[in-house]
């Protein structure tokens, strides 16, 4: 029994523990206490592999949406005035290797006003065509629209939203009105101008689609009194890169301009999405905790009804550390047998929620995500290795630590206490 090979009868015993017994009622039941941590666990690391890979989904889906509208990077003037120099500077991106396009730009706050109607926008100064280059929702335009938005004609391409609460549609005309007045004998005026919607945009975002206006960036230019862009917005070819670029930028560029990627430009809704997964992350894993440990229990009961077993074992030469092998092996097998099973099973959910998702709302009759309400009307799905692993890990590891303790009190049983009255 003391031989090199017997490591393989500590597997064998610790596998034939595992499974219920046929005979005695309390085998079966030590057996369904098993069967329920198992469950416990894979149940937890099913949770927890789709709710990060729906939080992941849900980031994706909305940072799509935004680089819809954002840049990747933008160059700004610090005065907020026309941007000095702007030849140099933009030939100065071209010789940055990652930078795929570039566009000016020029962007102010107003009101936009329709009869009683008046709401703040933020108007976008854009070159159609070099804009398409930049960002996407310039790109979706059809080519009509593009030749509506010429030089001199001040028209304007309102945010879906935006138009909606407005009351106006292409054709109608809307009042543009500067916060930067002149000056008159009578005070300060500010600037008005009449200008014609040609069309609206829906980018999928509320925020974006409620506040923005895009017209030519040559009207834009006469109506804030601006002698050039304000700024230079850039494409790059890997957006996961752009604080890098950004730096890169600012060594070349120097202090008189400012350089900011998609990521500063929304630092608190992405801090707040890594903060809610952490957290998810953190609660979740208790879960797979209380079941992991529920093995605790279950072993602690196979220790009690197997005394007799261990006591023979022992007597046959078994040492302690080959008892507590066995147990280990027992409580390892349900927690990487309930791992495996929650990982295929949120797997299974997470690559298929786009067809579950709907099934359950149209058998319940109900919409988890309204379209009025939320910004993403579908539920969607990013599963990522760098979630997945940690959790099988954490998972398996939490099972190998509930059995230390059932393990070594078996490991502890004198063999003459334990047989003396059978």
């Amino acid at each position: 029994m003391q031989n090199k090979s017997f490591w393989l009868y500590e597997l064998l015993i610790g596998w034939r523990f595992t499974r219920a017994g046929k005979v005695a009622r309390r085998n079966r039941f030590i057996s369904f206490i098993s069967s329920v941590s198992m469950f416990g666990i894979a149940l937890g690391v099913a949770a927890l592999i789709i709710v990060l890979s729906v939080m992941n989904g849900f980031q994706k889906e909305v940072r799509d949406r935004m680089l819809g509208v954002l840049s990747h990077i933008e160059v700004l003037a610090y005065s907020g005035e026309s941007l000095a120099n702007a030849t140099q500077i933009s030939q100065a991106i071209a010789a940055t290797p990652q930078v795929v396009s570039q566009a000016p730009f020029v962007m102010s706050q107003v009101l936009v006003a329709r009869g009683e109607d008046m709401r703040g926008a933020m108007v976008r100064g854009i070159d159609p065509v070099q804009e398409s280059a930049v960002t996407d929702i310039v790109a979706a335009w059809s080519d009509a629209l593009k030749e509506k938005l010429q030089p001199g004609l001040f028209n304007v391409v309102l945010g879906g939203e935006l138009a909606r609460a407005l009351g106006v549609r292409a054709g109608d005309r809307i009042t543009l009105i500067s916060p930067g007045g002149q000056m008159t004998p009578a005070g300060v005026v500010p600037r008005l101008k009449q200008l014609e919607v040609i069309g609206t945009v829906d980018s999928g975002h509320f925020e974006y689609d409620a506040t923005l206006a895009f017209i030519h960036i040559e009207d834009a230019q006469r109506i804030f009194r601006l002698d050039g862009p304000a700024g230079i917005r850039i494409k790059i070819n890997d957006a996961q890169q752009a604080r890098q670029v950004a730096n890169q930028l600012v060594s070349a560029l120097g202090s008189d301009v400012i350089v900011r990627d998609w990521t500063r430009q929304n630092r608190n809704w992405f801090a707040a999405v890594e903060i809610e997964k952490r957290m998810m992350f953190i609660i979740l894993t208790l879960i797979v905790a209380v079941a992991a440990f529920n093995l605790v229990s279950t072993l602690v009961m196979t220790v009690t009804d197997k005394r007799a077993d261990i006591a023979i074992l022992r007597t046959l030469g078994a040492s302690p550390a080959s008892i507590m092998s066995i147990f280990v092996v027992q409580g390892a097998t349900v927690g990487f047998i309930g791992t495996v099973g929650g990982l295929l099973m949120g797997l299974l959910v997470s690559f298929n929620i786009d067809v579950i998702v709907p099934a359950i709302e149209k058998l319940l009759g109900a919409s988890f995500l309204p379209r009025d309400i939320y910004l993403i009307s579908r539920m969607p799905s990013d599963p990522q290795a760098a979630d997945i692993w940690p959790i099988v890990l954490i998972a398996f590891l939490l099972s190998l630590l509930a059995t230390l303790y059932p393990s070594w009190r078996a490991s502890r049983i004198d063999p003459a206490e334990a047989l003396r009255y059978e």
